[in-house]
């Protein structure tokens, strides 16, 4: 594995595509397992949200373990925040295909943010902002006290995204929850970032 220094770098493309991209196909795989299985295409299934959720889910794991080969391949590591993500995705995702349950993959997001945010905060609790130790080089000059803002405020963050996730799979039905998974998160996340800039030209980001 070669020195974080001479690791290959993706491209912004590639990095959208390897984030995003296992999440668009989800969706549009789930909009088809329902549409197969009202055309009676798919009787094995209990549902439509079943079927919706055992095709979507199919598809993710498959992409997600492409998408981080891919990473993989193009740089020769894989950072440990993908490879946790992609053990839960394909844990919770095999068990919602095998048991046929829509529970599993709905209840993913959950732990994903909840170890996240727990991570962010026994960072912050030992002195040792859990961001700056995996990104420092994409935010160069950034100041000790704007990663411990930036870390506590990412670890909040995510605390908001559990609480809503939370809040969503139980009282919307399965189509919503897609909804808002795929589109309501990637969108507040986006926001989230950008709103994060004030922030980090005040303490020091370097542009150039």
């Amino acid at each position: 594995m070669p020195p974080a220094a001479n690791r290959p770098q993706l491209s912004t493309t590639a990095r959208m595509a390897i984030n995003f991209g296992p999440l668009l196909l989800f969706f549009g795989a789930s909009k088809l397992g329902k549409a197969l299985h009202e055309q009676g295409q798919l009787p094995g299934l209990a549902d439509a949200e079943v079927a919706s959720a055992v095709v979507g889910t199919g598809v993710f794991v498959i992409a997600t373990l492409i998408a981080a080969l891919w990473h993989w391949g193009k740089t020769r590591h894989l950072p440990a925040a993908m490879i946790f993500t992609t053990v839960i995705v394909v844990l919770f995702g095999g068990l919602t295909v095998w048991l046929q349950d829509k529970a599993f993959i709905q209840l993913k997001p959950t732990i994903i943010y909840g170890v996240f945010a727990l991570l962010l905060f026994g960072g912050l609790a030992t002195g040792r902002p859990t961001l700056q130790l995996v990104m420092e080089d994409a935010l160069p000059g950034l100041t000790d006290t704007g990663w411990r803002l930036l870390t506590r405020n990412w670890a909040i963050f995510f605390i908001a995204l559990l609480i809503a996730n939370e809040t969503a799979r139980r009282m919307l039905g399965y189509d919503d929850w897609l909804s808002f998974k795929v589109w309501g998160v990637t969108v507040a996340i986006f926001a989230f970032t950008l709103a994060q800039g004030p922030l980090l030209a005040k303490h020091g980001l370097k542009l150039d």
